[in-house]
């Protein structure tokens, strides 16, 4: 995956931005100058200072959603995707990517550890999470060039959040709806089954996770989905001679 910048939108798109709002206001003001000492009117005076006002927040937000744009190019599971990241796309993707990255979409889920009914729970979680934006019509409409970071969610949806839930989500129901009191999920028989699978559907996430983070502009995405292995691996740093001298003194 490579992320790199626009060049027909980087510096000079902003510059220029800039300068026709710069433009934009000056003819305004012009205007109002002229009208103002043509008339004198107190009235026009505050309606061409309000339409001032308006043309200023009307610009800056114009600008705000449009210019500073970022090409990011994601090589993902049998596609290509090309997004032209705007600051809305990239807090819609951050977003994305904050809820995906504190799941078990992406956090391991030890052998011998962990709660398969909760893993469950939190992947259809995130399936509504991310479904919502596109049944209520709060998603924007797809962009004039490159894809739409909510196609990308399409895909996780269609392609890997949906098949596994359709596939466990009954399985394990009716196990449960069986077992007795005291079976707890180690006696599923399809226990083992289900952690590898949920363990290739992370793997399978990862792509379009880290893609995600790409798009909300994060520095190194990949990290937050690593598993710290410093605890039990590597040994603590060497403590400072003094420290090693008073450690030894409080013994």
């Amino acid at each position: 995956m490579t992320t790199r910048g626009m060049g027909a939108w980087g510096r000079g798109a902003r510059t220029l931005a800039r300068a026709a709002l710069a433009a934009l206001v000056g003819a305004v003001a012009g205007v109002a100058a002229y009208s103002i000492s043509q008339t004198g009117g107190q009235l026009l005076s505050v309606v061409v200072g309000g339409l001032v006002g308006i043309a200023i927040v009307l610009g800056a937000e114009f600008y705000r959603r449009s210019a500073q744009l970022v090409e990011v190019q994601l090589t993902l599971p049998g596609s290509v995707m090309t997004f032209a990241a705007n600051t809305d796309m990239r807090q819609a993707a951050l977003r994305m990517f904050f809820q995906a990255a504190t799941r078990v979409a992406t956090r391991p889920l030890d052998d011998d550890s962990g709660n398969l009914r909760e893993a469950l729970t939190s992947l259809k979680a995130l399936f509504d999470l991310y479904r919502e934006p596109l049944e209520s019509g709060v998603a924007p409409p797809p962009p004039v060039r490159g894809d739409s970071v909510h196609a990308l969610v399409l895909d996780v949806l269609n392609f890997e959040l949906a098949p596994f839930l359709a596939k466990w989500h009954p399985r394990l129901s009716a196990w449960e709806a069986t077992r007795g009191d005291q079976e707890d999920e180690s006696t599923w028989p399809e226990n083992s089954v289900f952690r590898a699978e949920l363990k290739d559907l992370q793997q399978r996430l990862r792509p379009y996770v880290i893609g995600l983070g790409e798009i909300a502009g994060l520095r190194d995405p990949e990290r937050h989905l690593r598993r710290s292995g410093w605890q039990g691996s590597t040994p603590p740093p060497p403590l400072p001679r003094q420290q090693e001298q008073e450690v030894e003194e409080n013994r």
